[in-house]
């Protein structure tokens, strides 16, 4: 089948890591079922992989790809939930399950014309969207998803300041929150990706680092070390920050006092749950949200698509056709 694959590691161009062409197709074990893919999307997950982080050489090669929607053998349109886990061995939440794993990382991901995932991981795609924009929510959709609701508790009315306005999730977060009554102030180097963020529902956007006009209630916070020190600047006394990523590094002064003096709370999250998939699609239904998608490719011109991820020059997601 023709798929989109790691097949090196190249931590200086991943580009140079990936290989499209013919693979072996997909074996499904038993209580798992195959999805003919019909559309995918691309996560900075992806290129990772090809620059070898969390993908060991004797893994190799490795079908790339979290995000997938398509159709079951038995004909069932069906979205992908990306976490294979098991949720009584994280109490309740497969991604906390110490054995969890993102399609890509130890099975075959979803930039392929099948894919095989446990059953569970499928939830039902709404007739009325595309696979495409489908394709778009579990990864970084479902990620900012979790950081606002069950991990930062976002209510009605709040600020939230979203880190970093280029990225997928910042830039979902940015829609979700806004969904949710928010108050949403977003940050970029970029004038373009600043306007970008006002067009996605931003009510303002500032240059990182700036004084903003009030301090927040919630931080989304993807980038790390860059942005850490203004994002707990930025924060009211008791104000809550997420933190599921550190693009830009990992250890950041920690600057315990203003945390422990101003009661701030740190809160990790990663991912989310396939209920919490299926709330966000619900949720994203009965808001009108579709996913803000900046490219379209077919499967066949996955390269292209990768170098325009890597390049950082988009705000929003970037989908591949594959049926």
């Amino acid at each position: 089948m023709l798929a989109a694959a790691a097949t090196s590691a190249n931590p200086a161009s991943p580009l140079d890591a990936l290989t499209v062409g013919e693979f072996t197709d997909t074996e499904v074990p038993e209580g798992w079922a195959r999805v003919n893919v019909k559309a995918a999307s691309l996560n900075h997950h992806d290129l990772w992989s090809l620059r070898g982080v969390g993908l060991p050489a004797e893994r190799l090669p490795m079908i790339l790809g979290c995000d997938a929607a398509g159709v079951t053998d038995d004909g069932q349109e069906v979205v992908v939930h990306a976490v294979i886990g098991d949720p009584a061995a994280g109490g309740g939440d497969e991604t906390l399950d110490p054995r969890r794993s993102l399609l890509s990382e130890v099975y075959p991901g979803t930039l392929a014309e099948h894919v095989a995932v446990p059953a569970r991981n499928l939830i039902p795609k709404p007739a009325s969207w595309s696979f495409e924009d489908a394709a778009c929510l579990p990864t970084a959709w479902l990620t900012a998803y979790r950081m606002l609701t069950s991990r930062g508790h976002l209510t009605s009315g709040e600020t939230v300041l979203v880190q970093g306005a280029g990225g997928g999730v910042s830039s979902a977060a940015i829609t979700l929150a806004k969904s949710m009554g928010a108050r949403v102030w977003t940050t970029s180097r970029d004038e373009s990706k600043r306007a970008a963020a006002l067009d996605l529902g931003a009510d303002a956007a500032f240059e990182p680092g700036s004084r903003l006009p009030d301090r927040v209630d919630l931080v989304i916070e993807s980038v790390g070390e860059a942005t850490w020190s203004h994002s707990l600047k930025s924060l009211k006394p008791g104000g809550r920050i997420v933190v599921c990523g550190s693009t830009s590094g990992p250890n950041p002064p920690s600057d315990l006092a203003r945390v422990f003096f101003l009661q701030l709370s740190v809160i990790g999250s990663t991912m989310g749950t396939r209920e919490e998939l299926l709330d966000l699609v619900a949720h994203m239904d009965a808001t009108s949200l579709r996913p803000s998608i900046a490219a379209r490719f077919a499967l066949p011109e996955a390269r292209e698509a990768f170098a325009l991820l890597d390049s950082g020059a988009v705000v929003g997601k970037i989908t591949i056709a594959v049926a």
